[in-house]
């Protein structure tokens, strides 16, 4: 909860404003006060999506919907105005967390919660199928827990049977990892009442077990993991009784006809515990209601009108600002107005002059970016990386002639600790001037700040995570922009090299079993996906036992296929390293590759020269290697600062700064900006970086465009060389 801004409007339809709950995608949420004094939730709708008919048409849909149903696990509908200039729909107040929060803060609920929550949703999606509708975004995000049981909210894409369609025909509308099979196989479909009892199911197996059953990642992979794969269930049935156990694998079954109504689920899980909705949540979920109830009470008071602006042509005098405290800096284009120990205070006006060459002056604003990364931990060496290239993007940006808004950053360690990263979250949400984020650095640290950041709107945007292994989706973490290939698209530069550089018609894969499930997935890409697959190659998969150190049996047998290339498909550098002796030792020529999992100098130093001439992929660049004219130019400037080469990750972490600056500048020289916009601006922005281009899907899975976000090394002399990105290596 924030305090109001100055541009907010004081009411709106009879309703006083109190405070912001939350910004981002579609609009802004307030915390308002009806005539009668009943607390509401009120969504105002942007302007720009407001312009647009078939999206007006969209939301006069939510309301008409949400309207008719009166059910209590439902949001009831208090007032809306739907043809107003920016519409705006107003709804019951719930102070409660979304499932999602709190799946975050405790991981699997218990399993009193998890009935409840089964039988109430089993009973509003009864009421929402009886109506003739179907939701088709149930998601954790879109329950809210309250003391007396769960609501479900936004019926924004719901659809009954018959009505228009209002997305385009080929949209997959939905959630990925709460979308049922038959939705994403004929995308565009009449939805019917089975998809939201997979999705409800989906819900039921994530809070029962803290896992979502199709896993987290690129929403392709997760889309073509409810399709074909089984759900992860494992640990389910030491959650939940059996009954309950069998009605949520129930509701995840692939054909629709195999799943229990919305009925049958309620009376498995009130049999189960959720007949009663009391004492129903976990005592950390009370204390967040408790919280959250008393804040509405009591919201943050609305600023103070800023200061009048000063004409540039009378030098502005400090006994005409607002005096600060000790605890509060004003910061105004990119100085601090301060109060020194004396309590003198001291002024500094960044201008810019106009172009006309008058000498007009301006006050510039500050836009502060935050880095959150390991800089004295166990990977202080990324850290260290990612906070040197963003100090060079931020300097870059400051000294470009007339921009319409200064950058700072600043910085905090938070040495890739769970504890330390919520502890230092939690602060840089709560400075107002803190407009988006940069890390964590480490996946422990993701995990434990995401949902900090989530809450208040934060964007956040991870540069050397892995997105898959951080397994956080978009309805955990609806403000992260993961800015690197995730694992799941690995497989992609490899098959390109091998397709068009090696050529190779047939391709033995060595599968690393004590790689688990990464190799069982590497294998079975390349196996569905072979290099050059149009003429007709072809894959053999020859998997090495995990007790056993020595290679030479798995390579002699996959020599046997008379390969032109071999692919280990694993993670460990020392293991890759006996494979590539092994090779060696048997006389092979081909072509070998790898993953950068492996690509350490413990796969040099234990290969020795039989390393010489593998191929790895990589999700980061080497820009001392690169030969574009931005490359370049970081390079010298990396050089010039640091007295060395760029490291590994700071070029990305200097697209970052690139890419939220290419955001801000829909913003101009506004005074102030929310981060909840920042974010939706992010999604919206493109950058041309020194590593790569950056930009995102634009249907609503915030998932970075990968196809130009991966690259080439080859191992010569001993050492990784850089070949480029993988597109462009032939």
């Amino acid at each position: 909860m924030h305090a109001l801004r100055p541009e907010d409007p004081e009411s709106l339809g009879g309703h006083r404003l109190l405070a912001r709950l939350g910004s981002g995608g579609m609009g802004t949420v307030y915390l308002a006060r009806a005539a009668d004094g009943t607390p509401v939730a009120l969504k105002v709708i942007r302007a720009e999506y407001a312009a647009d008919p078939a999206f007006r048409a969209r939301f006069r849909r939510e309301v008409q919907l949400a309207a008719g149903l009166r059910g209590p696990w439902t949001v009831p509908v208090t007032a809306a105005d739907t043809e107003a200039a920016a519409p705006w729909l107003a709804g019951a107040f719930v102070p409660g967390p979304s499932v999602a929060e709190a799946v975050a803060l405790l991981g699997a609920l218990p399993l009193r919660t998890v009935a409840v929550l089964g039988a109430r949703l089993a009973h509003a999606l009864a009421e929402v199928h009886a109506a003739g509708l179907v939701h088709r975004d149930v998601k954790p995000g879109n329950i809210l827990l309250a003391l007396d049981g769960p609501r479900l909210i936004d019926f924004g894409i719901a659809r009954g049977a018959g009505a228009a369609v209002l997305t385009a025909p080929d949209a997959v509308v939905g959630t990925p990892g709460y979308l049922a099979p038959e939705q994403t196989r004929t995308a565009g479909g009449e939805p019917a009442p089975p998809g939201d009892l997979f999705a409800l199911g989906c819900v039921l197996a994530y809070a029962a077990t803290g896992r979502r059953p199709f896993g987290t990642g690129d929403p392709g992979a997760v889309l073509y993991r409810t399709v074909h794969e089984e759900p992860d269930l494992e640990g389910l049935d030491a959650r939940v009784p059996p009954e309950l156990a069998g009605a949520i694998a129930g509701c995840l079954a692939k054909e629709p006809a195999r799943r229990p109504t919305a009925a049958g689920l309620r009376a498995i899980c009130e049999a189960a515990g959720g007949a009663g909705g009391e004492d129903w949540l976990p005592p950390e979920v009370l204390r967040l209601v408790a919280d959250r109830s008393a804040r509405a009470l009591d919201p943050p008071p609305r600023p103070a009108p800023a200061p009048a602006e000063v004409s540039a042509t009378e030098p502005p005098t400090v006994g005409a600002l607002p005096r600060p405290t000790r605890r509060r800096a004003l910061t105004i284009g990119g100085s601090v107005l301060a109060v020194a120990a004396s309590g003198a205070t001291a002024a500094l006006w960044p201008v810019l002059r106009d172009r006309g060459g008058q000498g007009t002056d301006r006050p510039v604003p500050t836009r502060t970016i935050a880095l959150q990364a390991d800089l004295s931990g166990s990977t202080r060496d990324i850290g260290t990386a990612q906070e040197r290239g963003a100090r060079i993007a931020i300097a870059g940006h400051n000294a470009r002639k007339d921009v319409p808004f200064r950058l700072a950053l600043t910085v905090r360690d938070d040495r890739g600790e769970a504890g330390r990263a919520d502890a230092v979250a939690r602060s840089l949400v709560a400075n107002p001037a803190v407009c988006a984020v940069i890390g964590p650095s480490s996946v422990a640290a993701v995990r434990a700040a995401a949902g900090r950041y989530t809450e208040a709107s934060m964007p956040f945007l991870l540069v050397s995570p892995d997105p898959d292994e951080v397994g956080l989706g978009l309805a955990d973490a609806r403000t992260l922009a993961a800015v690197r290939a995730s694992s799941s698209f690995r497989v992609g530069p490899v098959i390109s090299y091998l397709t068009w550089v090696a050529d190779s018609r047939r391709t033995a894969v060595v599968e690393d079993t004590a790689a688990g499930a990464a190799a069982r997935s590497l294998s079975r890409e390349l196996k569905e996906a072979p290099p050059n697959s149009d003429s007709g190659g072809a894959v053999s998969v020859h998997p090495q036992p995990a007790d056993r150190d020595a290679f030479t049996a798995v390579v002699r047998e996959a020599l046997e296929t008379r390969p032109q290339a071999v692919v280990f498909a694993g993670t460990s550098a020392v293991r890759a390293a006996a494979c590539a002796r092994a090779l060696a030792a048997a006389g092979f020529r081909g072509t070998c590759a790898g993953f950068e999992p492996a690509m350490r100098p413990e796969f040099l130093k234990a290969a020795g020269s039989a390393a010489e001439g593998w191929v790895f992929e990589a999700p980061y660049t080497e820009p001392q290697s690169a030969g574009t004219k931005a490359a370049r130019a970081f390079t010298t400037a990396y050089r010039e600062k640091y007295g060395t080469a760029p490291a590994r990750w700071s070029a990305e972490a200097h697209d970052a700064v690139g890419l939220i600056a290419a955001a801000l500048v829909a913003f101009g020289s506004r005074t102030s900006v929310e981060a909840g916009d920042v974010a939706e601006r992010i999604f919206r922005s493109s950058y041309a970086g020194v590593a790569k281009p950056l930009r995102f899907a634009q249907d609503g899975t915030h998932a970075l465009r990968m196809e130009s976000s991966a690259f080439l090394y080859r191992v010569q002399k001993g050492a990784f060389r850089y070949l480029g990105r993988f597109d462009q290596v032939k």
